[in-house]
């Protein structure tokens, strides 16, 4: 058994991991705060620019656009791209490995893919095993602005018009209530018609609507800030997912620490 001095020193040594958790849990929280504002602040206007790219396939339905396009190639034949939003640290649950579970398993899966990684975790993790990374965002997880979103998206973009990739995916974090998140992979490109098609009931008049030059210089015009708006919501939303999950994960760590000194307290007196 130990003496009263080694279990007053374990106290103090739980007590110091105490205030650093309890830190930690009021950082995330107010992160988490902050994030939410953003991404509220800014989801009218990608809503609207979806709303658009719906009104414009209901008047040109069969319009050509490079963003829409099919590819004929056979799976294995596909260039694929993934973009990987990890965080730039640990002690957040299983944040991270959710993540790296599934852009692993996809990985594995399509072998003709580029890599691109934005947080540490995810690079050192990739590193590690000997997946190559064609390329990394530093800097960007932990302050998620529209200008990063809008330099990932001019990269992917350019890959894809150039034809180096067929499909682009994204694996991000989606918060699903305030105690539930999921990670989730969704295709960025090529994009779906049927996704942008909203039924008009019979007997309501369809406007009339001009587009200058063309529908389809319309629509490449709109696209670009389309993604470049959900990659934005994706890093924001993930960015909020992180803190959620530290919070969750300091909580835990503190409701421990109180009931070992709750212990050790029974045990010294």
């Amino acid at each position: 058994m130990a003496n009263t001095k080694e279990i007053q020193e374990r106290m103090a040594s739980i007590n110091d991991t105490l205030k650093i958790t309890n830190a930690m849990y009021m950082i995330s929280s107010s992160k988490l705060k902050k994030s939410k504002k953003m991404l509220e602040d800014t989801e009218p206007y990608f809503y609207a620019l979806q709303s658009q790219m719906g009104r414009i396939l209901r008047h040109v339905p069969d319009m050509e656009s490079i963003f829409f396009r099919t590819s004929e190639k056979s799976p294995e034949e596909k260039r694929a791209g993934y973009i990987v939003i990890t965080a730039d640290k640990g002690l957040a649950g299983s944040y991270n490995h959710n993540i790296l579970k599934i852009a692993e398993e996809h990985l594995k899966s399509q072998k003709n893919h580029k890599l691109f990684v934005l947080g540490e975790v995810g690079r050192h993790y990739f590193e590690k095993r000997g997946c190559h990374i064609d390329k990394q965002f530093h800097y960007t997880v932990q302050n998620p602005t529209l200008n990063r979103a809008r330099n990932i998206t001019e990269e992917l973009l350019l890959s894809y018009i150039k034809g180096e990739l067929d499909e682009i995916y994204i694996i991000y974090t989606k918060m699903v209530s305030p105690i539930k998140e999921e990670a989730e992979l969704l295709q960025l490109l090529p994009l779906k018609k049927a996704d942008f098609q909203v039924q008009i009931p019979a007997g309501i008049p369809i406007e009339q609507v001009s587009f200058r030059p063309s529908p389809e210089e319309v629509m490449n015009r709109i696209v670009p800030r389309y993604i470049e708006g959900f990659v934005y919501g994706a890093l924001v939303e993930s960015y909020s997912c992180e803190q959620n999950a530290r919070m969750m994960a300091m909580e835990a760590a503190t409701k421990s620490a109180k009931d070992m000194l709750h212990e050790l307290s029974i045990l010294y007196n």
